[in-house]
Protein backbone atom coordinates (compact mmCIF):
# COMPACT_ATOMS: atom_id res chain seq x y z
CA UNK A 1 0.00 0.00 0.00
CA UNK A 2 0.97 3.90 -1.33
CA UNK A 3 1.60 6.02 1.66
CA UNK A 4 -1.48 8.64 2.29
CA UNK A 5 -0.68 12.26 2.46
CA UNK A 6 -2.65 14.34 4.64
CA UNK A 7 -3.09 18.02 6.25
CA UNK A 8 -4.33 16.90 9.82
CA UNK A 9 -4.98 13.27 11.18
CA UNK A 10 -8.40 13.42 13.58
CA UNK A 11 -8.20 10.69 16.12
CA UNK A 12 -11.84 10.40 16.55
CA UNK A 13 -15.30 11.16 15.95
CA UNK A 14 -17.58 12.60 17.83
CA UNK A 15 -19.04 16.27 17.79
CA UNK A 16 -15.67 17.76 18.33
CA UNK A 17 -13.40 15.70 15.58
CA UNK A 18 -16.42 16.00 13.17
CA UNK A 19 -16.94 19.67 13.50
CA UNK A 20 -12.98 20.19 13.19
CA UNK A 21 -13.04 18.00 10.20
CA UNK A 22 -16.02 20.01 9.01
CA UNK A 23 -14.05 23.40 9.81
CA UNK A 24 -10.69 21.74 8.26
CA UNK A 25 -12.43 20.61 5.21
CA UNK A 26 -13.90 24.18 4.16
CA UNK A 27 -10.55 25.94 4.48
CA UNK A 28 -9.57 23.23 1.80
CA UNK A 29 -7.18 21.05 4.11
CA UNK A 30 -6.56 17.53 3.33
CA UNK A 31 -8.33 15.74 6.80
CA UNK A 32 -8.22 11.89 7.77
CA UNK A 33 -11.09 11.30 10.67
CA UNK A 34 -10.49 7.81 12.30
CA UNK A 35 -13.09 6.95 14.52
CA UNK A 36 -13.08 3.40 16.21
CA UNK A 37 -13.36 1.88 19.41
CA UNK A 38 -16.64 1.92 21.88
CA UNK A 39 -18.89 5.45 22.06
CA UNK A 40 -19.03 7.11 25.20
CA UNK A 41 -22.29 8.21 25.04
CA UNK A 42 -23.83 5.14 23.82
CA UNK A 43 -26.31 4.05 26.62
CA UNK A 44 -27.38 7.29 26.30
CA UNK A 45 -30.72 7.73 24.19
CA UNK A 46 -30.79 11.54 23.21
CA UNK A 47 -28.01 14.25 22.73
CA UNK A 48 -29.60 17.36 24.31
CA UNK A 49 -28.95 21.19 25.01
CA UNK A 50 -27.32 21.28 21.41
CA UNK A 51 -29.67 24.10 19.46
CA UNK A 52 -30.78 22.97 16.62
CA UNK A 53 -30.08 18.74 17.51
CA UNK A 54 -32.01 18.80 20.39
CA UNK A 55 -32.93 15.24 21.55
CA UNK A 56 -31.19 13.78 18.40
CA UNK A 57 -29.91 9.94 18.96
CA UNK A 58 -25.74 10.58 19.39
CA UNK A 59 -25.62 7.64 16.55
CA UNK A 60 -28.26 9.67 14.17
CA UNK A 61 -26.23 12.99 15.12
CA UNK A 62 -22.81 11.13 13.43
CA UNK A 63 -25.02 9.79 10.58
CA UNK A 64 -26.16 13.50 9.58
CA UNK A 65 -22.65 14.94 10.49
CA UNK A 66 -20.79 12.82 8.41
CA UNK A 67 -23.29 12.77 5.55
CA UNK A 68 -22.99 16.81 5.33
CA UNK A 69 -18.76 15.92 5.65
CA UNK A 70 -19.27 13.80 2.35
CA UNK A 71 -20.04 16.60 -0.14
CA UNK A 72 -15.84 17.55 0.80
CA UNK A 73 -14.09 15.21 -1.51
CA UNK A 74 -10.92 16.23 0.53
CA UNK A 75 -12.45 15.00 4.02
CA UNK A 76 -12.03 10.81 4.87
CA UNK A 77 -13.71 8.92 7.47
CA UNK A 78 -12.59 5.55 8.71
CA UNK A 79 -14.03 3.14 11.05
CA UNK A 80 -10.73 1.84 12.24
CA UNK A 81 -9.16 2.02 15.88
CA UNK A 82 -5.89 3.90 15.84
CA UNK A 83 -3.62 2.16 17.93
CA UNK A 84 -0.13 3.62 17.15
CA UNK A 85 0.95 7.32 16.02
CA UNK A 86 4.66 8.26 15.88
CA UNK A 87 6.72 10.91 14.10
CA UNK A 88 6.82 14.92 14.57
CA UNK A 89 4.98 17.59 13.75
CA UNK A 90 4.96 18.33 10.20
CA UNK A 91 4.97 13.87 9.77
CA UNK A 92 3.04 12.17 11.98
CA UNK A 93 2.49 8.67 10.74
CA UNK A 94 -0.31 5.99 11.23
CA UNK A 95 0.54 3.29 9.16
CA UNK A 96 0.55 3.98 5.87
CA UNK A 97 -0.99 7.71 6.98
CA UNK A 98 1.54 10.97 6.80
CA UNK A 99 0.23 13.47 8.09
CA UNK A 100 1.70 17.46 8.96
CA UNK A 101 -0.99 18.23 11.99
CA UNK A 102 -2.68 16.00 14.63
CA UNK A 103 -5.72 16.54 16.39
CA UNK A 104 -6.94 14.04 19.38
CA UNK A 105 -10.69 14.22 19.64
CA UNK A 106 -10.95 10.91 21.30
CA UNK A 107 -13.12 11.80 24.44
CA UNK A 108 -12.72 10.12 28.08
CA UNK A 109 -13.06 7.15 29.74
CA UNK A 110 -15.33 6.42 32.66
CA UNK A 111 -14.86 4.46 35.09
CA UNK A 112 -17.63 4.58 37.35
CA UNK A 113 -17.67 3.51 41.03
CA UNK A 114 -18.10 -0.08 42.06
CA UNK A 115 -21.86 0.28 43.28
CA UNK A 116 -24.17 -3.06 42.60
CA UNK A 117 -26.77 -2.23 39.94
CA UNK A 118 -24.83 0.81 38.42
CA UNK A 119 -24.48 -0.62 34.56
CA UNK A 120 -28.09 -1.04 34.75
CA UNK A 121 -28.72 2.66 35.14
CA UNK A 122 -25.68 4.52 33.14
CA UNK A 123 -26.55 6.97 30.77
CA UNK A 124 -30.07 6.57 31.79
CA UNK A 125 -31.05 7.59 35.24
CA UNK A 126 -27.32 8.28 36.51
CA UNK A 127 -25.60 10.83 34.89
CA UNK A 128 -22.74 13.04 34.73
CA UNK A 129 -24.27 16.72 33.33
CA UNK A 130 -28.29 18.37 35.01
CA UNK A 131 -27.48 20.85 31.42
CA UNK A 132 -27.76 17.56 28.98
CA UNK A 133 -30.53 15.47 31.15
CA UNK A 134 -31.35 17.69 33.81
CA UNK A 135 -34.63 18.71 31.86
CA UNK A 136 -36.12 15.01 30.90
CA UNK A 137 -36.38 14.41 34.80
CA UNK A 138 -37.13 17.96 36.36
CA UNK A 139 -39.19 17.68 39.42
CA UNK A 140 -38.13 13.98 40.61
CA UNK A 141 -36.17 13.19 43.26
CA UNK A 142 -32.82 13.80 42.41
CA UNK A 143 -29.35 12.18 44.38
CA UNK A 144 -25.96 13.64 44.03
CA UNK A 145 -23.00 10.75 45.05
CA UNK A 146 -19.82 12.47 46.04
CA UNK A 147 -18.51 10.12 48.82
CA UNK A 148 -16.08 13.04 49.90
CA UNK A 149 -17.38 16.25 49.66
CA UNK A 150 -14.96 18.73 51.17
CA UNK A 151 -14.61 20.87 48.09
CA UNK A 152 -16.65 24.17 47.93
CA UNK A 153 -17.30 22.95 44.69
CA UNK A 154 -19.69 20.10 45.62
CA UNK A 155 -21.66 21.99 47.56
CA UNK A 156 -22.32 25.04 44.91
CA UNK A 157 -23.40 22.07 42.05
CA UNK A 158 -25.40 20.20 44.82
CA UNK A 159 -27.02 23.59 45.54
CA UNK A 160 -27.65 24.68 41.92
CA UNK A 161 -29.43 21.27 41.26
CA UNK A 162 -32.30 23.07 43.09
CA UNK A 163 -32.64 24.44 39.59
CA UNK A 164 -34.71 21.01 38.20
CA UNK A 165 -36.09 19.73 41.73
CA UNK A 166 -37.07 20.19 44.60
CA UNK A 167 -36.03 17.24 45.99
CA UNK A 168 -32.12 17.39 46.34
CA UNK A 169 -30.09 14.72 48.17
CA UNK A 170 -26.54 14.86 48.90
CA UNK A 171 -25.10 11.17 49.36
CA UNK A 172 -21.43 11.53 51.26
CA UNK A 173 -19.85 10.02 54.10
CA UNK A 174 -17.71 12.68 54.39
CA UNK A 175 -18.99 16.65 54.61
CA UNK A 176 -17.57 19.86 56.32
CA UNK A 177 -19.36 21.65 58.88
CA UNK A 178 -19.52 24.59 56.56
CA UNK A 179 -20.76 22.92 53.34
CA UNK A 180 -23.76 20.96 55.72
CA UNK A 181 -24.53 24.20 56.46
CA UNK A 182 -25.17 25.84 53.40
CA UNK A 183 -26.72 22.66 51.99
CA UNK A 184 -29.35 22.84 54.97
CA UNK A 185 -29.96 26.38 54.37
CA UNK A 186 -30.57 25.67 50.88
CA UNK A 187 -32.98 22.53 51.57
CA UNK A 188 -30.60 19.83 50.16
CA UNK A 189 -31.41 16.77 52.24
CA UNK A 190 -27.71 15.03 54.03
CA UNK A 191 -27.65 11.42 53.71
CA UNK A 192 -24.15 10.14 55.40
CA UNK A 193 -24.49 6.76 55.25
CA UNK A 194 -22.33 5.02 52.67
CA UNK A 195 -24.52 3.74 49.31
CA UNK A 196 -24.27 0.19 48.98
CA UNK A 197 -26.98 -0.46 45.62
CA UNK A 198 -29.15 0.94 43.16
CA UNK A 199 -32.03 -0.19 42.77
CA UNK A 200 -35.01 0.12 39.84
CA UNK A 201 -36.55 -1.45 36.99
CA UNK A 202 -35.11 -1.64 33.27
CA UNK A 203 -33.26 1.15 33.11
CA UNK A 204 -34.89 3.57 35.23
CA UNK A 205 -33.38 4.13 39.08
CA UNK A 206 -35.63 3.81 42.28
CA UNK A 207 -33.97 3.84 45.33
CA UNK A 208 -30.61 3.61 46.33
CA UNK A 209 -29.91 1.25 49.58
CA UNK A 210 -27.27 2.20 52.01
CA UNK A 211 -24.98 0.75 54.17
CA UNK A 212 -27.61 0.63 57.35
CA UNK A 213 -30.02 -1.04 55.34
CA UNK A 214 -32.34 2.14 54.80
CA UNK A 215 -33.29 3.19 51.37
CA UNK A 216 -33.95 6.35 49.73
CA UNK A 217 -36.05 6.96 47.27
CA UNK A 218 -34.19 8.11 44.05
CA UNK A 219 -35.17 8.67 40.35
CA UNK A 220 -32.19 10.69 38.97
CA UNK A 221 -28.46 10.21 40.40
CA UNK A 222 -25.76 12.50 39.42
CA UNK A 223 -21.81 11.83 39.90
CA UNK A 224 -18.68 12.75 38.64
CA UNK A 225 -16.25 9.32 38.81
CA UNK A 226 -13.21 9.25 37.60
CA UNK A 227 -12.05 9.14 33.86
CA UNK A 228 -9.10 8.28 32.17
CA UNK A 229 -7.80 9.27 28.82
CA UNK A 230 -7.24 6.44 26.10
CA UNK A 231 -4.74 4.52 25.44
CA UNK A 232 -3.81 6.07 22.40
CA UNK A 233 -3.13 9.96 23.83
CA UNK A 234 -1.50 8.37 27.58
CA UNK A 235 1.07 6.80 24.68
CA UNK A 236 1.88 10.22 22.75
CA UNK A 237 3.78 12.00 25.67
CA UNK A 238 1.37 14.83 26.30
CA UNK A 239 1.09 16.20 29.46
CA UNK A 240 -2.45 15.92 31.28
CA UNK A 241 -3.20 18.62 34.25
CA UNK A 242 -3.48 17.12 38.05
CA UNK A 243 -7.33 16.27 37.25
CA UNK A 244 -5.63 13.79 34.64
CA UNK A 245 -7.16 16.27 31.65
CA UNK A 246 -4.99 17.00 28.58
CA UNK A 247 -2.95 20.31 28.80
CA UNK A 248 -3.70 22.54 25.82
CA UNK A 249 -2.64 26.35 24.95
CA UNK A 250 -6.31 27.62 25.90
CA UNK A 251 -5.80 29.62 22.64
CA UNK A 252 -5.07 27.05 19.73
CA UNK A 253 -5.67 24.07 21.55
CA UNK A 254 -2.32 22.89 21.07
CA UNK A 255 -0.80 20.47 23.78
CA UNK A 256 2.86 20.44 25.29
CA UNK A 257 3.89 18.30 22.27
CA UNK A 258 4.43 20.47 19.20
CA UNK A 259 2.08 19.76 16.03
CA UNK A 260 -0.39 17.42 18.30
CA UNK A 261 -3.84 19.27 19.14
CA UNK A 262 -6.94 18.47 21.20
CA UNK A 263 -10.22 19.07 21.67
CA UNK A 264 -13.31 18.34 23.79
CA UNK A 265 -14.33 16.12 26.62
CA UNK A 266 -10.35 15.38 27.24
CA UNK A 267 -9.45 18.58 27.89
CA UNK A 268 -11.76 19.67 30.10
CA UNK A 269 -14.05 18.89 33.19
CA UNK A 270 -17.06 21.24 31.34
CA UNK A 271 -17.91 17.96 28.64
CA UNK A 272 -21.12 18.39 26.93
CA UNK A 273 -21.57 17.99 23.35
CA UNK A 274 -22.34 21.67 22.29
CA UNK A 275 -18.98 22.54 23.74
CA UNK A 276 -16.95 19.52 22.56
CA UNK A 277 -17.74 21.07 18.67
CA UNK A 278 -17.08 24.29 19.50
CA UNK A 279 -13.93 23.40 20.84
CA UNK A 280 -13.15 21.23 17.80
CA UNK A 281 -14.02 24.12 15.25
CA UNK A 282 -11.38 26.45 17.65
CA UNK A 283 -8.60 23.88 17.58
CA UNK A 284 -9.50 23.54 13.67
CA UNK A 285 -8.57 27.28 12.77
CA UNK A 286 -5.60 27.73 14.73
CA UNK A 287 -4.32 24.52 12.95
CA UNK A 288 -5.09 25.99 10.06
CA UNK A 289 -3.74 29.30 10.44
CA UNK A 290 -0.53 27.89 11.58
CA UNK A 291 -0.51 25.38 8.69
CA UNK A 292 -1.18 27.49 5.87
CA UNK A 293 1.18 30.34 7.44
CA UNK A 294 4.04 27.47 7.04
CA UNK A 295 3.10 26.13 3.65
CA UNK A 296 2.72 29.45 2.09
CA UNK A 297 6.26 30.46 4.12
CA UNK A 298 7.79 27.78 2.72
CA UNK A 299 6.45 27.87 -0.81
CA UNK A 300 4.68 24.31 -0.88
CA UNK A 301 1.40 26.27 -1.08
CA UNK A 302 0.71 28.76 -4.17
Amino acid sequence: MSDEIFDVLIAGGGPSGLQAALTLGRARKRVLVVDGGPRRNAPTGHLNNFVSRDGIAPAEFRREARAQLAKYPNVTIRDEQLETITGVSGDFRAGAVHARRLLLATGLIDQPPDLEGIAQFWGHSVFQCPYCHGWEVREQRWGYWAPAASSPHVALFVMHLRSWSSDVTLFSTELDDGLRTNLLAAKVKLERAPVKRLIGQGPQLEALELANGERVACEALLMHPPQQQVALVRSLGVALDDEGFVKIDPMTHQTTVRGIYAAGDLTTRGQAAVLAAAAGMQAAAAINVELTIELVTSGALR
